[in-house]
This record gives structure tokens, C-alpha cells and sequence, in this order.
């Protein structure tokens, strides 16, 4: 994060949200994995 971000500044809540969106992102990646009869979460899930 710090090296994608280098040049800006991040409010305080920032990560907050970010870790809500990739909260998200991880559950529809486990419902993909889930639906196709794995229970392993791969790269191709996302």
C-alpha cells in the first residue's frame, strides 16, 4: 500500500474502507469457489 500510494496522502479511514472492500471482494471469490464445488479459493475466483 505504502509503495502504490507513495505520492499521496491517506485519510485516516481510508483503511477502514479498504478492508471492507476487501472483505467483499474475498467473500464473492469463496461463493465463486463454493458454486464450482471447491472449497479451495483460487486466483481464478477473483
Amino acid at each position: 500500500m505504502k509503495d502504490a500510494l507513495a505520492e499521496k496522502n491517506v485519510a485516516g479511514d481510508f483503511y477502514e474502507a479498504l478492508d471492507e472492500e476487501v472483505e467483499e471482494l474475498l467473500e464473492e471469490a469463496a461463493a465463486r469457489a463454493e458454486a464450482n464445488g471447491r472449497k479451495t479459493v483460487q486466483p481464478r475466483d477473483l
